[in-house]
């Protein structure tokens, strides 16, 4: 059994900007020679998640939406972990219904003046424009189930407010590489203390490594054993106590994992 546990964020740390992996197959593969599971923990929507799961053959839990809900493979911890079983998966969910958060963002625009636009608001078209995500992509990108991306454009003052405004509904808001995001009383870090619980269940030895390169990373890279900052073009987030990558995007992400992991 794997002494590792590996969480890690997609954009700007699995995949660069172009949405290529290709600079982390060498760590990749040691990954899963080794049969380390490897979780993703993004922003990204489940249809996204399974399309890199499929092209990667991994078989692993993983975390959806900024933490808003665990999907977990039926079986393969040989126990039942959720009753909401969903495509397979057994769900645990932590996030707020996607249509809540919808009505929120749209009372925060009207009160504050603030032009805000979230994917709910936008075509597949435009989110592909926006997003540089292909259309294949940017429609699965859109199937949002407990997390809202969004832009704002307002005075200072104004988008203040309006994340004010998030906080006194109840919710909470994010930065991640590209967007804002409304969400409920979920992170990423929630999600992996969850998951990891669940993980020592059976080997009390695991050793978790977080990687990530935005502000919504922190609270996941707060929740594991091993925290590493990946590079981003425009340098690092502000975070103490990580492992950063010299390399920027997938070639740091690759660097530090073969740095980390044995290859015996």
């Amino acid at each position: 059994m794997s002494s590792f546990v590996v969480f890690t964020d997609i954009d700007g740390t699995l995949v660069d900007e172009n949405y290529s992996y290709r600079g982390a197959l060498p760590a990749l593969e040691l990954i899963k020679r080794k049969k380390i599971p490897l979780v993703f923990c993004t922003s990204k929507t489940r249809a996204e998640i399974e399309v890199y799961r499929g092209e990667l053959g991994i078989k692993d839990p993983f975390i959806s939406e900024n933490g808003g809900a665990i999907f977990i493979p039926v079986g393969i911890f040989g126990k039942t972990v959720s009753k909401k079983i969903t495509n397979g998966y057994e769900v645990i969910e932590l996030g707020t219904p996607y249509a809540k958060l919808r009505e929120i963002l749209k009372r925060v625009r009207k009160s504050t003046g603030c032009e805000i636009t979230g994917f709910g608001d936008m075509s597949v078209k435009e989110i592909s424009k926006d997003s540089g995500l292909d259309p294949k992509d940017a429609e699965l990108a859109k199937r949002r189930e407990y997390d809202e991306p969004f832009r704002i454009v307002g005075t200072e003052e104004q988008i203040g407010k309006a994340l004010e405004l998030i906080r006194a509904h109840n919710l909470n808001y994010t930065k991640g590489g590209r967007y804002y995001h409304i969400l409920g009383d979920n992170d990423k870090g929630k999600a992996v203390r969850i998951l990891t619980e669940i993980y020592r269940s059976k080997n009390p030895g695991i050793k978790t490594i977080g990687l990530g390169d935005s502000y919504n990373d922190i609270p996941m890279l707060e929740n594991v054993d091993i925290p590493v900052l990946i590079k981003r073009p425009d340098n690092f987030i502000k975070f103490r106590g990580a492992i950063r990558s010299t390399l920027i995007g997938p070639d740091g992400w690759s660097e530090v994992i073969l740095k980390l992991i044995p290859e015996n």
